[in-house]
């Protein structure tokens, strides 16, 4: 497992925006940049920097995924038949940590990599602890009894921060869920606006 380098919320601020879209986020008070010349007017970015700026979202939104797996996702989609940003989006939503965050097990990725790491998610019944995990159409994924009774997974599961997308059925009674169809990029439920064609373009520079 990765360690995260950076307080998660950073990203809000550098990009301006509620990446995960949590009442929680800095820029719902701050909407200016981190650090000590974070209120300076911002410059206008360049095409090679909004494009970075557009990778850094993505990859951050998924817990913050080191850049040599994230390009691996990029190559995976490019060798796939297909427009290759809707195919990114599907391998990233694919991920086991992705799911469990879909499904409501957890309040943010973050939570949904750790559980995982942490030995509480069954696949088919067997335990995963790798959060990259590629997620097949209608795997059973099931949280063990101990995860089940976690304050932090009965919370998640009852809020009403977000909810549940129609490509993942989730039973909160049982604490499992299917991935019923890999998404396109407009079925995602990203709180702010994810361009990856700008990725893919950032990519094949």
């Amino acid at each position: 497992m990765t360690k995260r380098a950076t307080a998660k919320y950073k990203l809000d601020r550098r990009v301006g925006e509620s990446v995960w879209g949590r009442p929680k986020s800095p820029v719902n008070k701050r909407s200016y940049g981190p650090g000590q010349h974070g209120q300076r007017r911002a410059k206008k970015l360049s095409d090679y920097g909004t494009q970075l700026r557009a990778k850094q979202k993505l990859k951050g939104y998924y817990g913050n995924i080191t850049e040599r797996q994230f390009h691996k996702y990029y190559v995976e989609a490019a060798r796939r038949a297909g427009d290759t940003g809707e195919n990114m989006i599907g391998l990233l939503e694919r991920r086991l940590d992705a799911v469990v965050y879909r499904a409501k097990f957890v309040p943010t990725p973050f939570a949904a990599r750790q559980l995982v790491s942490h030995g509480h998610v069954k696949v088919n019944g067997r335990r995963v602890t790798v959060p990259s995990y590629q997620v097949k159409e209608k795997d059973a994924i099931e949280l063990t009894a101990k995860a089940k009774d976690m304050a932090l997974v009965l919370e998640a599961s009852k809020s009403g921060e977000r909810d549940v997308p129609d490509y993942v059925d989730a039973d909160h009674n049982k604490m499992s869920a299917k991935l019923l169809r890999t998404p396109k990029l407009g079925d995602v439920p990203y709180a702010a606006q994810m361009q990856p064609h700008l990725i893919v373009e950032f990519y094949s520079r």
